[in-house]
């Protein structure tokens, strides 16, 4: 990153600040790529700002390359959405095939836990009303039999 700063000096002085934004909007966040350096080091160890911005760089241009592939592949074939398989698949295209597996094996259970969640869901939501319908039809019994109840005492009152 520090061979930006002044690279795009012209007479007005936007265009290095232009760089520099567009740079940024680039780059995967510091924090997260921090966050996810830390996870595998011990944890005592410390990370340089040098060593983070450095990974962050790294990161932010793989997934730019591997994302890059991926969206050429739906253009050929006409679509607009990228998604998981055609990431795999952009992986293994570019040589990521020790990624690519793994990737696939978790794309595939994730989609069997979503799929596990979803029916839970539509069970919860069956099963909640169904309950709710049971309450009305009761709510109901109890407004009719006091209804009903109602109705006798008039009809006892004007026969007396």
């Amino acid at each position: 990153m520090d061979n930006l700063i002044g690279a795009g000096s012209s007479n007005n002085g936007s265009d290095g600040v232009d760089k520099l934004l567009d740079q940024d909007q680039r780059l995967l966040p510091i924090a997260n790529v921090g966050r996810i350096m830390k996870q595998i080091l011990p944890p005592n160890a410390k990370i340089s700002k040098e060593a983070k911005e450095t990974m962050q760089e790294c990161v932010s241009e793989f997934v730019s390359f591997v994302t890059g592939e991926a969206s050429d592949k739906c253009r050929r074939e006409r679509r607009k959405t990228v998604n998981g398989d055609d990431v795999c698949w952009a992986l293994a295209a570019l040589g990521f095939d020790d990624y690519a597996g793994p990737l696939k094996r978790y794309l595939h259970r994730y989609r069997e836990l979503e799929v596990d969640r979803s029916s839970s869901i539509i069970n919860n939501n069956q099963e909640n009303n169904n309950n709710s319908n049971l309450m009305v039809m009761r709510l109901n019994d109890e407004n009719l039999r006091a209804f009903e109840d109602h109705g006798r005492r008039n009809d006892d009152d004007a026969c007396q």
